[in-house]
């Protein structure tokens, strides 16, 4: 790999750094991890879309503004992966699916659009789970992505592209969607961070929509600085999203820098453990929790015993939203079209398309959802689906009355093998056991590494979870755990993977 400086393996605030006090310029850092994916992303498969043209190009305006003097975003001229769910105006925006194969946005969506004009360097399109229903990246109409720790496992999903980009240093930043943890679960299995902010407080305009009251794009980064760094770039009000919360963005920033959890009240669920977590994930979470005592930290246990029925509520919630989203791909507007011959109708041509466009997993999903709103079911699934999401709701109100923040294992395993659960998906769906309750919430929740498990040597996450917008925290005690790792152990877990 022609990366002679190392380039591809410093953090994005290192990055930015260099490019700013001019020690190497945009292009050079393009052109590095340019050549890393070239190297590497043919066993990976994080990459759904290079756009080699348009990142170089990115960086020489990067460059050329940083010769006339003008003044530049913290992140300018930082390599980042897009996940392919948002808008790109002129670059192929799939969602993971044959539906939407080649079309190309006539518009950015509002985070693509921020991060150009905060200067970072947009290498492409990542891989992911078909319209973001899955927990493996293996739903991909376009091939599964393989863990950079052990390319025979999964990097978890929906955004499993995002979080191999950053773990085979193929980009120093990248972007993800969480609608039940799909930045937070690939984050944990593959040794990265990932944050799912407030709900609200980034903009979901231009990103293509799976389940509207719970889908939520944050950043993934290879340290919580990072993550915090893209984070203030990406998120804040956006008129054009009417979800959209209407208020200044906490200081993430701030408190990444200067992360302690000293006289912190950290509360620690009964229901996120026990039986189906592997032994490894416990011993790891287990040891983070002493950690944060260590450092200052007020343990206190709780239970929330509606967050039981998080994992039911969510399958109701999530497909019926789904399959009223998915609605507009009906063959008439834009995407795939199949069987226009003439000769069918409307609604012949609808159905051939959606036929050969999505997916099982989808088709599952719009099946399942569409069952559930049907006349005389709606009461007793969806209608009692959302009086249990009130009661996680309530249930973290009550905890946060008594706590700062809540940790938990990010997820009950360590990295499973392709093609493991793909015939159950029942044992898939466990995947998010931990994670969902924050996005039918709506919280703010941080996975970061907490150690790699005995039992097989793969990575085991951290999840910190915090109120509505109160984000900062999650960088406060993300930052406090992580500095404390590497003071302990030297070096950044990540650095112990595997190189390909």
């Amino acid at each position: 790999m022609k990366d002679p400086a190392g380039l591809t393996r410093l953090t994005a605030a290192e990055l930015a750094a260099r490019i700013a006090d001019g020690t190497t310029s945009a292009v050079e850092v393009t052109e590095a991890h340019l050549a890393r994916i070239e190297a590497v992303d043919e066993k990976v498969h994080a990459f759904l879309h290079v756009d080699r043209e348009g990142a170089l190009a990115q960086a020489r305006a990067v460059d050329a503004k940083r010769a006339a003097g003008e003044r530049l975003g913290p992140l300018a001229g930082v390599p980042l992966a897009m996940k392919d769910i948002f808008a790109t105006e002129g670059v192929p925006t799939t969602v993971g699916s044959k539906i939407l194969d080649g079309w190309l946005p006539p518009y950015d969506a509002t985070v693509t659009r921020r991060l150009k004009e905060a200067g970072l360097v947009l290498l492409g399109k990542t891989n992911m789970d078909e319209f973001a229903m899955g927990s493996s990246t293996e739903n991909s109409a376009f091939g599964p992505t393989g863990n950079p720790w052990d390319l025979t496992r999964v990097p978890g999903g929906s955004g499993g592209g995002s979080a191999a980009s950053l773990a085979s240093f193929q980009a120093a930043l990248a972007i993800g969607t969480d609608t039940g943890g799909s930045i937070r679960q690939p984050a944990a299995l593959t040794g990265t961070v990932g944050v799912k902010p407030t709900y609200g407080g980034v903009s979901r305009y231009g990103m293509v929509a799976f389940s509207s009251s719970l889908d939520q794009g944050g950043p993934c980064a290879r340290t919580v600085l990072d993550a915090a760094l893209l984070h203030e770039v990406m998120a804040g009000h956006d008129p054009l999203d009417s979800t959209s919360v209407d208020a200044p963005v906490p200081p993430v920033v701030e408190a990444a820098r200067n992360g302690s959890v000293a006289g912190l009240r950290v509360g620690v669920v009964r229901e996120f453990g026990g039986e189906g977590f592997q032994a490894g994930v416990t011993q790891r979470f287990a040891e983070a929790v002493e950690l944060l005592r260590e450092l200052g930290a007020e343990i206190v246990e709780l239970s929330c015993p509606s967050f039981d029925k998080a994992l039911a509520a969510y399958y109701l919630i999530a497909p019926s939203e789904c399959s009223s989203n998915l609605a507009r791909f009906d063959a008439m507007r834009y995407g795939l079209r199949v069987g226009d011959d003439g000769t069918r109708s409307a609604e012949e041509v609808t159905s051939l398309t959606r036929e050969a466009g999505f997916g099982p997993e989808v088709k599952r999903r719009i099946m399942l959802g569409t069952y559930a709103l049907s006349s005389g079911y709606y009461d007793a699934y969806y209608g009692s689906a959302q009086k249990a999401r009130t009661m996680v709701a309530r249930d973290f109100a009550a905890a946060f009355g008594q706590v700062d923040v809540v940790v938990s294992p990010t997820t009950p395993t360590t990295a499973f093998a392709i093609g493991e659960r793909v015939d159950d998906p029942m044992a898939m769906y466990l995947a998010d056991l931990c994670t969902i309750p924050v996005n039918l919430a709506g919280n703010a929740a941080l996975s970061l590494p907490c150690g790699l498990a005995p039992e097989d040597g793969l990575p085991v996450g951290l999840q910190v979870i915090a109120p509505a917008m109160a984000d900062d925290r999650l960088y406060r005690v993300g930052a406090a755990v992580e500095a404390a790792f590497q003071a302990r152990w030297g070096h950044p877990i990540l650095e112990e993977a595997p190189v390909l």
